[in-house]
This record gives structure tokens, sequence and C-alpha cells, in this order.
């Protein structure tokens, strides 16, 4: 029984005057940070954050040592928290986990009930975990749009870093909704990848990570972008009359080289979207969209099951562009 456990295998993150590593280490129950739930993580991820935690190329983590691992799904085994009892299935993401919280790439967490939201009936831990942050962003990405009144009808879509995690479920989610996905990669081998997801259309990467003119040929009606940078600029100044973009990423960099051309001469909007700490109303209908409109046979076809063991190479691995789609993470 797990009361009378005093320690679980985590990966540990350190930073000393030394040395910046990772590594698997034996945690103590006694080490884990505030909170009034504690939950047995069965599933959890690797994203590309998590990747930039463990290799320290960006300074994504806020405390030491930490524990990566942005988001997890797994079982109640104590709450103190009027919405949840033990036994409950539970999905964590986001508000600062494996940043400024200990993270979900451990077999034991204790986090803020409020930042939790029951697992939507339909949907596996396994499932969900392949969702992830990537897809529940990619999902508040299309809310976004929606919001913003926009439709298949209006026109093709374009996601950017259409490969990676946030990329690839839009690419799924926006072609099950009827939109005409133009998918942008810099990976050509991942056509066939891609197009089984629902592209109607691949586009070399190269074509918008250069610099361009503030205004451009009209070709999207929105956009989905994970990349940023001159990417993100190029892209708006494609982008149709009274057309928006919804912005999550910076792969490319966290720079806009643009003007307000597209802006003040086309209507375009740029719209946010921040995922780490949304209401728990939109997690909870990102969720319940997520569960209704992903095909969960695409959802297969873009991830891959990896052993607890694996999870630190494939961090590394995923900053490196090494790897496609989504990767759940096997606790057990």
């Amino acid at each position: 029984m797990r009361e009378n456990v005093t320690t679980f295998r985590a990966i540990r993150i350190d930073n000393d005057q030394s040395a910046y590593r990772a590594a698997y280490v034996d945690f103590d129950d006694a080490g884990l940070m505030d909170g009034d739930v504690d939950i047995d993580v069965t599933h959890s991820t690797v994203n590309y954050k998590d990747g930039l935690a463990v290799t320290g190329k960006a300074p994504v983590v806020r405390r030491f040592p930490m524990i990566p691992g942005v988001d997890f799904a797994g079982r109640v085994t104590r709450s103190a928290h009027a919405d949840f009892s033990p036994g409950d299935e539970i999905i964590a993401g986001g508000c600062g986990l494996g940043e400024q919280h200990l993270g979900g790439l451990a077999q034991h967490a204790r986090v803020s009930g409020d930042w939790l939201i029951h697992r939507p009936k339909g949907l596996s831990p396994a499932q969900a975990m392949a969702i992830g942050s990537a897809g529940y962003t990619a999902m508040l990405c299309v809310l976004a749009l929606e919001r913003h009144g926009l439709g298949p009808d209006r026109g093709p879509v374009v996601v950017t870093g259409a490969a990676g995690g946030v990329g690839s479920v839009a690419v799924a989610l926006l072609a099950a909704l009827g939109w005409r996905v133009v998918a942008s990669t810099g990976r050509p081998d991942e056509e066939a990848y891609l197009k089984n997801l629902g592209a109607a259309e691949i586009i070399d990467r190269a074509e918008l990570s250069a610099p361009g003119k503030p205004l451009q040929r009209q070709r999207f009606a929105a956009g989905v972008d994970a990349v940023g940078s001159v990417t993100l600029a190029n892209v708006l100044a494609q982008t149709q009359f009274d057309g928006a973009v919804a912005a999550c990423g910076l792969a490319q960099g966290m720079d806009l080289p643009a003007t307000v051309a597209p802006f003040i001469l086309r209507g375009v909007s740029l719209l946010g979207v921040e995922a780490v700490r949304p209401s728990i109303p939109q997690r909870r209908l990102a969720w319940e969209r997520l569960a209704r409109d992903l095909d969960m046979g695409k959802l297969v076809a873009m991830t891959e099951t990896i052993r607890f063991e694996e999870a630190l190479d494939k961090a590394r691995a995923i900053v490196a562009g090494k790897i496609r789609g989504r990767l759940v993470v096997e606790i057990g």
C-alpha cells in the first residue's frame, strides 16, 4: 500500500555550481511540495517544454530540485479538496507543473485540486496523455478561431510546426472539423504521416521561415502557429481579410518581426493562446471537445508509447527535433 511507501521513482533536475543535470532517483514523499490532493501517476508525457527543462536549453525550470512533466494522468489517493475523493481518475496539466511545482514524470504527485479535472468519460489515461498539454493547446487554438467566427467555409487553415505535438493534434482536429488544412513542416519525409492525419497540402517550412514582405498573397483564412518569429510574421502577411491566427508557440523564436500592415489593412487578428493557467471551465470545455471531436484512430497514428526508463533520452531527442507527434510515458 502506498501509505507504507516513503519513496518513489522520479526524474529529478538539479542545478548547482558544478552542473545542470537530470537523472532518475528515489524521491522521498517528504520532498513533495504543498497540495491538497495526492495522486498515483499512471501516465505522463514528454513535451517540448519537458525537453527544455531536462536539457537546460532554456530557463524553463524556476526552482530546484525539480521533477519535470507538465502533465499527467492518475488516480487520487488522498484528498482534502471538496471536488475530489480517493479513487477519482484525474488529468493535470499546466499550472506551473514541471516549472515551479514538481511535475508528472514521477510515480507520485501532490498538487492543488484547483489544478485538476476529472478525466472525461470515453478517454483512457493513455489517450488523455496522448493528447496531453500539446493536444489541449491545439484545442484551445481551435476554440479561439471559432470564437472569432471562423469556420471551414472561410477557406484553408495553415498549421506551422505541423509534425510536432501541438501541430499534429491541430491538423487532426481541424481536418475532422471540415477545414482544408495546409501543414507546414521542415520534415519532408513526414508528408505521408501528415496526410494521414488529414492535411490536404504540405508546404516546406522554408516558404514561411525567411523574411518576407509586410503584405503578401492572401493564402489562408486562419492559422495555428506553434513557431513564432519570422514564420508567424509571414503567416500574418498571408492571412486573408478578417482572418485570424492563433499563436501558441515559439519554436523559431520569441520575436515577431512584423508590421501593423496585416492588422490595419486587412483586419487580421492575432489571437494569443495561453495554456498554462486557463480557467477550470475553459479546461473542461477543451477536454470535452477533445473527447468528442478528435479521431482516436488519428491519435494512435501520432503517438509513441514509451517506458518510464526511456523518458530522459526522449526528452533530449525532442529538443533535437527527432520526435514527431506525441510521446506517452507509462509510469507504472
